[in-house]
């Protein structure tokens, strides 16, 4: 089971199920492009059609560094060619399709999403976004990962949590088990620039 609460990835599958020809058909004379992609970025959502709505959001994504959902950034490589690829992209949905198909898909609140399914043979992996960093494009405050020890501790199932380690997570999920794991970023391609941190592994067993 996934729990999704962007509309925007809502309307994109509903957009792949029911109009693949038309949706495909926004890509035949798509490129990878800056200017593009700025002008994707500033095109109000209101503007559009379900189906070109869907587009913009893929291509956005597609191309954009890091998977943000709002303040996306234009991601380029030296070493491998442009993520868009109008041949394959069938292909792709095809593949995301087969995956998704296996799961129920909701578009609740997390916290209720946790609620609705708590069985004692359920596993919740929640991923938050990390504290104090922006563009997963739903707000976050810190009074919710408190929620999220709380469920963690209270519900029958069991709960694995990923967040950055910093002092205000360690907190907010003390008395859980946690386990903090090293990352290394490369930032600008090519391993020219690595940035270290940690990420907190939480469970609740």
């Amino acid at each position: 089971m996934l729990n999704d609460v962007n509309g925007e990835l809502v309307n994109l599958y509903r957009v792949v199920k029911h109009h693949l020809e038309e949706f495909t058909r926004q890509f035949k004379w798509a490129l990878t492009s800056r200017q593009i992609y700025k002008w994707m970025q500033a095109t109000p959502e209101e503007t559009l059609t379900d189906i070109q709505r869907a587009a913009r959001f893929y291509y956005l994504q597609k191309l954009g560094f890091g998977g943000k959902v709002s303040g996306q950034t234009f991601g380029t490589a030296t070493t491998s060619a442009p993520r868009l690829n109008l041949l394959r992209l069938e292909e792709d949905l095809s593949q995301a399709h087969l995956r998704l198909s296996q799961t129920f898909i909701e578009h609740l609140d997390w916290a209720t999403c946790i609620t609705k399914y708590d069985r004692e043979h359920t596993l919740f992996y929640c991923d938050p976004p990390y504290w104090g960093t922006e563009g997963y494009g739903v707000d976050f405050d810190l009074e919710q990962y408190d929620r999220m020890a709380e469920l963690a501790r209270s519900i029958k199932g069991k709960m694995i949590i990923s967040v950055n380690d910093i002092p205000e997570m360690r907190q907010a999920f003390a008395g859980l088990t946690m386990e903090s794991v090293p990352i290394t970023y490369t930032v600008g391609g090519a391993g020219r620039n690595r940035a270290k941190t940690a990420e907190l592994i939480i469970r609740n067993w």
